[in-house]
């Protein structure tokens, strides 16, 4: 078996030392790269491409050839507002609903996501009992699909569901969760923060285990107190983590669509319609299928998590540096 690998070894290098004589050695780790560069082309930034080509045509016709040039028209639909604040005033009135709804939905869903994934992580750093055990049940839900995910919690807040009976069974009564809008948005945030806590808190977990044991130990002969310690020590050595946590956490629930269309289908009204579910039913479910219109959304969504990303990065740098 060992004759037969050197073997072929020994016909491969061959080519390959042709090939290192030829470009020579520093350029020889572009013909490994290649293969890969070109799936990431095709799959990547052919895509992007034609994102930007079909976002300057109009018609429902699928054909790059069979779609008329209209420019940024596309862009001048979405952006076609006397009052940003009111949806109402829009021309295209459902984007504007989903573009707040989406603002809301990110606001609330980091802030409480990262501040639970800090405090959990915070805890399961700690030498507690069952703490293995403890740290496999934040992180099942990431597991679970996002499909399945919706639809438990669907089976548990309906009408006739199992949160309902608990209730109607103690007295209270129960509620058409699924009905109201406002009930309905924040258990689309809770359903959310639920299903991908346990990732967040597993990289600040490996955040917290980076630093340096010394150092609080270093705390703790100074007499620090458990706050001042994790206000002066831990806070600012996990810094970094949590700045990729945010930019995760950000660009996750910008992209939020499958689990909240299976969970409420963007109900009730469009109370829970968020900007990719826009996008899709404009481009793949509406009818006509405007794709121009749904490409020239995809692109402002693009524009913005650019800018807030950079704006992070930003302030993070400022804020080490100073």
């Amino acid at each position: 078996m060992l004759s037969v690998i050197s073997s072929v070894m020994r016909i491969v290098e061959i080519p390959m030392i042709a090939l290192q004589r030829l470009l020579g050695i520093n350029r020889l780790a572009w013909v490994f790269l290649l293969p890969n560069l070109i799936l990431f082309g095709l799959f990547a930034f052919l895509p992007v491409i034609l994102n930007v080509v079909y976002s300057m045509t109009g018609s429902d016709n699928v054909l790059l050839s069979d779609r008329p040039y209209i420019g940024a028209s596309n862009f001048g639909t979405l952006l076609d507002c006397s009052d940003f604040l009111d949806p109402n005033s829009c021309r295209e009135d459902k984007f504007w609903r989903a573009v707040w709804n989406t603002i809301w939905f990110v606001t609330l869903q980091v802030g409480i996501m990262v501040g639970f994934s800090l405090l959990t992580a915070v805890i399961l750093n700690r030498d507690i009992r069952a703490r293995g055990f403890f740290r496999s049940v934040f992180f099942f839900p990431v597991l679970l699909s996002p499909v399945v995910v919706a639809l438990i919690w669907k089976w548990i807040l309906q009408r006739e569901g199992v949160l309902n009976a608990f209730l109607d069974w103690t007295g209270i009564g129960g509620f058409n969760w699924l009905v109201d809008a406002h009930w309905a948005f924040a258990w689309s945030v809770f359903i959310s923060v639920w299903a991908h806590m346990g990732f967040y808190t597993l990289i600040l977990l490996a955040g917290l285990q980076a630093i340096p044991r010394d150092v609080y130990e270093a705390a703790i002969m100074d007499r620090a107190g458990a706050w001042r310690t994790f206000r002066r020590i831990t806070l600012p050595l996990l810094s970094p983590t949590m700045l990729v946590v945010l930019v995760l956490a950000l660009i996750k629930g910008v992209q939020t669509f499958d689990e909240i269309y299976a969970f409420t289908g963007g109900g009730p009204g469009t109370a829970t319609t968020f900007i990719i579910q826009y996008i899709y039913e404009k481009g793949f479910a509406g009818a006509p299928r405007l794709f121009g219109l749904a490409a020239a959304a995809s692109l402002l969504v693009a524009g913005v998590l650019v800018v807030l990303t950079l704006a992070q990065l930003w302030a993070n740098r400022r804020s080490v540096d100073g």
